[in-house]
């Protein structure tokens, strides 16, 4: 026998047996949906909500659910293993009562793990066996189809059938607002959902800095501000003759007048694409919320808030492929930029320590991005793609009061816990870790640990600069192992370079780590804080190399043997002057007087500088980078060195050499190459293991008789043979040459060549 779901009379109205029909995931969130409406459901198969209710409350579901996707009277569920089952029992209900005579009646259908494959062959039999009993029931031979639209679902899952009626039509989340729309837009009852599963609540700060065309923020503030989500669209059971239009105009108008004022605090919402911005804003103009968000262009790395507690709430891109490109801008995928973006979002968070963070993506391995794993977790579709909501939950404020937290209590008024001081003036404390960049008691020793070894380096070293005329050094390197830290000292600036080592920090908590470190040093030396430069120097893997880091060009001038050189702490790796090259200089200007003076891989040029100083009739700077160049040009001029007799020569070292001029010879060569390259100017890699020798032998007869080549490399492993580079007097003088400041006596091998 069928089980039967036909309205059954009770009091003045019919009571029907109703399902939200939902996103996979969303069950639980609909439920608490329908409790807050005074409506009793239960959860059944998945996507699925059972309700019971009449006219009204067909009314308020449709007009109030912000995560279902449909409301649905449920007819009858039946067993179906064949056709004649499934058109016998639907032929059997009594469908005068169901449907009037003139109604059209489309049937849609669905088949899962059932024996009735054909999903069209069963909506043919649906559709006949409605037709049949219609004619039966209202005695007629003709079914215009000319009334309302009342759709027939009819759903089979392992043989037994479900038949459903729709009651609402365009699904609910489309709620009318939104005719602008990004490239990949997130449904309205997905970001509804994304906002009811978080902390947030009217009155708190929420951010989202993937708004896109706006869903997220303009749900939060309809949601803050109790607008019913489906006032300003229609549904299909409002033109069904069965239905009393006083219901449907009485739950509007009731729905109107529990709408609540303008929001205390704005929702922020940004992109750094300006065209979806403006769909965004007119999409919360549509939605009656343009006054309660703030819509900018700007970048995730750019979020920040002086507020103490609140939500930041997003869907950011994934990077899943249509047709080989991105399904939010419709450009080329790049996965190196998506990367890029998820390795920097622990950085921005750290900023944000007392905030809850809700992220819905699809980006595989998140958590591991992350360093660290989700409080909650919870698997949801957006459309298709399956992806993972990712709930980080900030510390719970205590509030110390006499009266109920207001301004800055947590963002779940279940959380806060009040604590009675009667005539206190009331205060939240943060209860708990932060969710991203917390530094425990041992980050702090290790920041105590390296105030004593500054405080103790720099007592040493404090007569440098009056004593030595030296005031450009290094302060640390490393001295602590824990603390993979070096500090450069350039007169009133400090250059920190961290190198990658294994630690237990996830990425957050290692950005705020290197922040405390720098603020540690800036204090302990007396550098002001905008003078203190830190920088990450990866270990090198493979054919990687160094690359350009920042793009402010802050430049200094500092001073070191009576000359002047040009710094830039802020975009480089290295600062452009190797303080470990000091000695090595001045043993170049005392060999340069009146000498031809040849720099190879020149770098900025600070070796071509120390000879001009020291008297040289001719210096020749070679380097394949022309921003190098420049740079050297540019410290040369800055010590009054301009003329003919110093060139600048942008070219590959090696087909430098192979071209020289007959004739042209030197009397001092700095050779310094650096350990690999592989520029896309030149053909082929360099490696200073494998390539320096034969340079070397191509170089001297470019050298006079009695000339001497500084030879210098980084390369800890690199072995040297004299006898290799014939006709010459080969020393190593690597010793002599590392500053006494530097504690790594191996920072650089040096050789002194004489020919």
């Amino acid at each position: 026998m069928p089980k039967l779901f036909v309205p059954t009379p009770q009091s003045d109205l019919p009571k029907f047996d109703l399902i939200a029909a939902c996103a996979f995931g969303l069950e639980a969130v609909v439920k608490r949906e329908l409790a807050a409406l005074n409506i009793e459901a239960t959860i059944g198969e998945s996507g699925r909500v059972h309700f019971r209710g009449d006219h009204e409350t067909i009314c308020l579901a449709n007009l109030w659910l912000r995560t279902a996707d449909r409301v649905l009277i449920r007819i009858a569920e039946f067993p179906a293993p064949d056709f004649d089952a499934l058109f016998d029992t639907i032929k059997e209900l009594n469908w005068s009562e169901i449907l009037p005579a003139d109604a059209a009646f489309p049937v849609t259908g669905r088949s899962v793990k059932s024996q009735l494959t054909s999903v069209p062959a069963v909506q043919r039999t649906v559709k006949r066996a409605i037709v049949d009993a219609l004619q039966r029931d209202h005695n007629t031979t003709t079914l215009p189809e000319t009334g309302a639209e009342q759709k027939i679902d009819i759903a089979l899952l392992k043989d037994t059938a479900t038949l459903t009626m729709d009651t609402t039509g365009r699904s609910l989340h489309r709620r009318g607002y939104r005719t602008d729309i990004s490239a990949a837009p997130l449904k309205e009852t997905l970001a509804a959902a994304m906002v009811l599963l978080s902390f947030w609540r009217a009155g708190k700060p929420l951010i989202d800095p993937f708004c896109g065309s706006g869903t997220i923020p303009i749900e939060a503030a309809r949601i803050g501000r109790n607008m019913a989500p489906g006032l300003i669209r229609d549904f299909a059971a409002e033109s069904w003759p069965s239905f009393p239009d006083e219901i449907w105009q009485s739950a509007r108008e009731a729905a109107k007048s529990a709408e609540l004022p303008a929001l205390e605090e704005r929702i922020i919402g940004s992109d750094v694409d300006y065209r979806v911005l403006r769909a965004a804003r007119d999409n919360a103009a549509r939605a009656g919320v343009a006054d309660d968000i703030h819509f900018q262009d700007a970048s995730m790395e750019n979020v920040t808030s002086k507020r103490r507690f609140g939500c930041l709430i997003t869907n950011p891109p994934y990077g899943r492929r249509i047709s080989g490109r991105n399904v939010y801008t419709g450009q080329e995928n790049r996965d190196w930029e998506l990367d890029e973006l998820y390795r920097s979002i622990p950085e921005v968070l750290r900023h944000l320590p007392t905030w809850s963070h809700y992220f819905l993506t699809a980006y595989p391995m998140f958590e591991k991005t992350m360093g660290r794993q989700a409080d909650r977790r919870r698997k949801l579709y957006n459309g298709r793609i399956e992806c993972t909501y990712y709930q980080f939950h900030g510390p719970k404020p205590l509030v110390e009061s006499t009266v109920k937290a207001t301004d800055d209590s947590d963002e779940n008024e279940a959380n806060v816990k009040v604590a009675v001081k009667p005539k206190a003036k009331p205060y939240v404390h943060a209860v708990g870790s932060a969710a991203f960049g917390h530094l425990d008691d041992k980050a702090l020793h290790q920041a105590d640990l390296f105030k004593a070894r500054l405080t103790n380096r720099a007592r040493h070293l404090r007569k440098w600069p009056t004593k030595r005329g030296i005031t450009c050094f290094r302060l640390y390197e490393r001295d602590v192992p824990e603390i993979p830290l070096v500090v450069d000292r350039y007169e009133n600036y400090l250059h920190i370079t961290e190198y990658e080592r294994p630690h237990e920090r996830d990425p957050s908590q290692h950005a705020s780590w290197l922040e405390l470190m720098a603020k540690t040093a800036g204090e302990t030396l007396e550098i002001p804080q905008e003078n203190v430069y830190m920088k990450t120097r990866a270990r090198q893997r493979g054919s990687t190399q160094h690359e350009k880091v920042d793009q402010q060009r802050t430049e200094y001038i500092i001073n070191e043997g009576g000359l002047k050189f040009l710094i830039n702490p802020s975009d480089y790796v290295d600062t452009g002057f190797f303080l470990d090259h000091r000695v090595t200089r001045q043993m170049v200007r005392d060999a340069s007087e009146k000498k031809s003076f040849l720099n190879l891989f020149a770098y900025t040029g600070s070796f071509s500088v120390y000879a001009a100083a020291g008297g040289a009739r001719r210096t020749t700077t070679v380097d394949l980078s022309k921003n190098y160049l420049a740079w050297a040009q540019r410290n040369m001029k800055l010590n009054g060195f301009v003329g003919e007799e110093h060139r600048y020569i942008a070219a590959d070292v090696t087909q430098f050499i192979g071209e020289h001029q007959p004739g042209e010879m030197y009397d001092v060569v700095l050779l310094d190459p650096p350990t690999f390259s592989n520029s896309k100017r030149t053909e082929e890699d360099w490696n200073v293991q494998t390539d320096c020798v034969p340079l070397l032998n191509q170089l001297m007869p470019l050298v006079r008789k009695g000339g001497i080549v500084f030879f210098s490399n980084n390369f800890r492993r690199f072995k040297f043979a004299p006898e290799s580079v014939p006709a010459t007097q080969i020393h190593e003088i690597s010793k002599q040459t590392v500053p006494e400041d530097f504690r790594n006596k191996r920072i650089h091998r040096c050789w002194r060549i004489v020919k």
